[in-house]
């Protein structure tokens, strides 16, 4: 919330500079007018196409832009901007700079209470400190409780502060965030969660904060917590114990994460079944878990691992058994499996990744473990193995996105997974080294056009490589094949783990054969920057974004 205020604020300042510079361009313009016409008049039109651009931004900006300048007037000295708000209420309207007004302060209530209720906890409750016209506001808008280590005063502990919170408000509640050591509160939580001030919640967070001595101690979830089912939106649920009963049904509820917690499959397919409206479920590293049979005629995007170094429990296999309006299938970290994921009904998915062959060892207090990465993935007919295509029957003509994590790289595994996505449009790829140094993977491979592959010829338009090593035949040949064979790429993003100078990329060019490149509007950048291995993809519940993968390099610590 506080990253959207700072963007949304960002935004606003931007609009107020555009339409400071296109007023000025206006005035310039009039002035010079008498010596020539026709610049006035172009002057003229540059300021008003400005101007409108300028007043875009602000109107994009909108609500987000409002709550960014309230939360800055909560957060202003309360001895001399509170005071001048006072005085334009208490006296006659201020004249002069029409920036000193105070134009928030006239919204209607409504408008204000929604833009209190997104402020967090204490920027909320500070808002009552800007004028008499604010000061009823925070407690008649929805409540937004964090209750965490952050929310703190002088002389009161956190525990005692939500409590003062809870008694303060009388509700509703538009969200409550719970993260604090459950030791130190576990008697008080059920007790919150009864309280009024959370009636009618819509989104509930809950993170059981351990330390290493309570690790084993299990804590369940109150009963309380699921009073919210008639109206909740939003739930998350972070290393807590779900309680072997019968849960409600969940109407509303678009939107479930369960991270480190424990739960048994009954319970879990029960969740899912009791959420007509569910869009986006996140699974990771849950415990009690052995085989989860999705069926949902709601979801669109699931995203889910499985950690085994904890022990119990974990997830062995995904079956996605009908999933008609399911669009993404997200593995967050593919090394850590399930071991196999079958996809029977899935007729709209379009997103796929992270999809990995990585077999490593790893040592753990003294004992070797091998990890359990996704060893098979069934499509209808078509089954993988290690990322090879061992029955290769049935084409999925709706995958638009695909990431891999590939070894050496291995451009054999990449064109077995393309070959049955005939319609791909964007590839991803994440260049991993051999665990053995000495081993060479031969990637000098031909395209023979009497075997074409459909993706390459009609639909590729986008490849992004990570971790691309220049210095290494493999990756140079791995990424030239692209390059001389996408007759459609309109792009080509290749990001190297280190720093390199201007003369090596020239090199490179010439090594990738970029002038001989397939597609004569293919726009090829190459760009040092660090490792990147897209694992714990956090864009799950974000169904706005088109391509969840599409997001910026972290960069170059040295080109920055």
């Amino acid at each position: 919330m506080e990253a959207a205020a700072v963007a949304a604020s960002a935004a606003a300042a931007a609009a107020k500079e555009a339409a400071v510079a296109a007023s000025a361009a206006a005035a310039t313009a009039a002035k010079e007018a008498a010596a020539t016409a026709k610049e006035a008049a172009a002057a003229a039109s540059a300021a008003a196409l400005n101007a409108k651009e300028a007043a875009a931004v602000a109107v994009t900006a909108g609500e987000a832009a409002v709550a960014a300048a309230a939360a800055a007037a909560a957060q202003a000295s309360k001895k001399r901007k509170f005071q001048a708000i006072n005085d334009q209420e208490d006296g006659p309207p201020v004249s002069g700079n029409v920036d000193d007004q105070d134009h928030i302060s006239r919204l209607p209530d409504a408008v204000l209470g929604s833009i209190v209720s997104l402020l967090p906890t204490k920027e909320g409750a500070r808002t009552q400190a800007i004028s008499r016209r604010w000061r009823p506001l925070w407690r008649s808008a929805p409540l937004n409780l964090e209750a965490a280590h952050g929310l703190k005063s002088k002389g009161q502990r956190t525990i005692d502060l939500i409590r003062k919170v809870l008694s303060e408000h009388p509700g509703p509640a538009r969200r409550f965030s719970f993260w604090l050591f459950v030791s130190d509160c576990a008697d008080d939580i059920g007790g919150w969660l009864s309280s009024q001030a959370l009636d009618n919640l819509q989104e509930l967070e809950i993170t059981y904060g351990r330390l290493f001595a309570d690790s084993e101690t299990v804590y369940l979830l109150p009963s309380s917590t699921f009073r919210f089912a008639p109206t909740l939106r939003v739930a998350k649920f972070h290393q807590c114990n779900f309680p072997n009963f019968i849960l409600p049904k969940f109407p509303c509820l678009k939107q479930l994460t369960l991270d480190r917690v424990t739960i048994s499959e009954d319970i879990l397919q029960g969740i899912i079944f009791v959420c007509p409206a569910l869009e986006s479920l996140e699974l990771k590293d849950n415990l009690g878990i052995a085989c989860l049979c999705i069926s949902s005629q709601t979801l669109k995007s699931l995203g889910f691992c499985a950690d085994w170094r904890n022990g119990g429990v974990f997830l062995q296999e995904l079956v996605i058994e009908d999933a008609p309006l399911l669009e993404r299938l997200l593995p967050l970290d593919p090394k850590y499996g399930p071991p196999t994921i079958r996809v029977i009904s899935a007729p709209k998915l379009k997103i796929l990744g992270m999809l990995s062959a990585v077999a490593e060892l790893s040592v753990c207090l003294g004992m070797h473990w091998i990890l359990e990465d996704i060893a098979e993935l069934h499509f209808g007919t078509t089954v993988f193995q290690k990322m090879i295509a061992v029955g290769f029957t049935t084409k999925i003509y709706t995958m638009r996105v695909l990431v891999l994590d590939s070894v050496g790289p291995n451009l054999d595994a990449v064109i077995n997974f393309v070959k049955c996505f005939p319609c791909l449009e964007r590839l991803y790829v994440i260049f991993q080294p051999l665990s053995r140094p000495w081993m060479v993977m031969n990637n000098a491979r031909k395209y023979d056009p009497l075997d074409q592959i459909e993706c390459l010829e009609l639909h590729l338009k986008k490849v992004v490589l990570k971790n691309y090593d220049g210095t290494k035949s493999p990756s140079i040949d791995f990424t030239k094949f692209f390059v001389l064979n996408a007759k459609v790429l309109k792009e080509m993003k290749i990001t190297l783990p280190y720093h390199r100078q201007d003369k090596w990329f020239a090199n490179q060019h010439g090594l990738l054969r970029i002038k001989d490149r397939a597609s004569r509007d293919a726009r090829i950048e190459l760009e040092c920057g660090s490792k990147d291995y897209f694992t714990h993809n956090t864009n799950t519940h974000d169904l706005s974004m088109a391509d969840p993968f599409d997001m910026p390099s972290s960069g170059c610590f040295k080109c920055s």
